[in-house]
């Protein structure tokens, strides 16, 4: 565990990443991997979603980027 600045235990990053992929493996086993391939699609897209509506991706940047174009 991880202490922060205001005494708090927090996970580690690598406790985090096995947490997550443990969780993956399990929806994998119990529900299929169509299934386990559209959570994780929707969480990357949730993801995404939470990035630009607090302003730490630009969607114009990025369309430039899938594009190719530059300016």
């Amino acid at each position: 565990m991880v202490v922060d600045a205001q005494g708090r235990e927090r996970m580690s990053r690598r406790q985090t990443g096995f947490l997550i992929g443990f969780l993956i493996a399990v929806l994998g086993w119990a529900a299929g991997l169509w299934v386990t391939l559209g959570a994780i699609l929707a969480g990357l897209i949730g993801y995404l979603v939470v990035r630009v509506l607090d302003g730490d991706v630009d969607l114009s940047e990025l369309a430039d980027r899938v594009s190719g174009s530059e300016r």
